[in-house]
């Protein structure tokens, strides 16, 4: 769909909010997906120097999730330009979205809205090696190492301390202290980081609230996949305002116009591209916009036809943001 009927719902919205409406939509399409990350955090800036700035700011998301440490630094800077924040939540805002939405003094979320777990997934020099990829690190969970610790006490009631050494010493022996130390580290971070952002609003006057809601989100959802409804999100008392009806239409509306031009129900096949041997492909993979602006994340690359294997050998050459609009 071209830029200006996206631009025609993202300004009804505009209006019925009377806000600033900025989009930030991370693709996953299969094979070929976005995520949240710092890079996004200067693109934003553009876009908020651009708009007029009304007094209250929107941020349309939908995200998989990405980098927990940009959620901070994002909400931080959308509030050097007001101190009314609030989120569109069409359908998934999971991992550093639901960060993101934890800044925020509202939580728009459609019926199809859904957040997700702040456990981190972490991965540095010291993970242990991929079986089946030699090359690659295995990702440890924060809560994974908690739960098997939790395993140990509560199921097999190994309490004692002499116990609990050997448990630890078992686990030294597979996973490399600092790469546990690192998940420590994580776990840290990402309830600090939590606690900051709540304490942004209202919420974060109440200390006991705001410690539920971090437990809840890090701990009690035992599946990093898990996927919070707007009502779940409402019980643990975050901000959660239910769109009335136009204004649902309209975010469900912008979300299926985002997705289908970024093709996400059809999984990027580089067979698609090629009509030679060696075949150059432009892809779309995200969008931040709004009413002033619009930048692309796209992936180039090339293709090429490997005949003895009777298959393709895809080579990203480049992959960043892209101004396509500055009016």
């Amino acid at each position: 769909m071209p830029r200006q009927d996206r631009l025609e719902i993202i300004n009804k919205i505009s209006q019925q909010r009377d806000s600033t409406v900025i989009c930030y939509f991370t693709g996953d399409r299969k094979n070929i997906s976005t995520r949240i990350a710092p890079d996004a955090i200067k693109i934003i800036y553009e876009h908020l120097e651009k708009n007029k700035i009304k007094e209250k700011i929107d941020l349309f998301i939908y995200t998989r999730g990405g980098d927990v440490l940009t959620p901070w630094r994002l909400v931080n800077l959308i509030r050097e330009y007001s101190d009314h924040f609030s989120v569109l939540i069409p359908f998934r805002a999971y991992s550093a979205g639901t960060l993101i939405c934890l800044g925020a003094n509202e939580i728009i979320m459609g019926k199809m809205g859904e957040l997700g777990p702040i456990d981190p997934t972490v991965a540095n020099a010291f993970n242990p090696q991929d079986p089946n990829n030699p090359q690659a690190k295995i990702p440890i969970s924060v809560e994974d190492v908690s739960s098997y610790f939790q395993l140990a006490k509560q199921k097999f009631k190994l309490n004692n301390e002499e116990n609990l050494t050997k448990v630890f010493s078992y686990l030294v022996d597979k996973v490399h202290p600092l790469a546990l130390g690192n998940v420590h580290r994580n776990y840290l971070l990402i309830r600090s980081t939590a606690e900051k952002l709540l304490s942004l609003h209202s919420l974060g006057e109440d200390e006991v609230l705001v410690e539920n809601i971090i437990n809840y989100l890090t701990e009690k959802l035992y599946a990093h996949n898990y996927m919070i409804s707007r009502q779940e999100a409402a019980d643990i008392k975050l901000p959660i305002k239910y769109p009335d009806s136009k204004l649902e239409s309209l975010i469900w509306q912008l979300y299926k116009v985002y997705a289908e031009d970024l093709d996400l129900q059809k999984p990027f096949q580089p067979t698609d591209y090629l009509q030679n041997s060696t075949q150059k492909f432009q892809v779309c993979g995200g969008y931040i916009e709004s009413q002033e602006a619009l930048d692309s994340f796209i992936f180039n690359g090339e293709i090429q036809q490997n005949k003895m294997m009777q298959e393709a050998e895809v080579n990203i050459t480049q992959q960043k943001w892209i101004p396509k609009i500055r009016n």
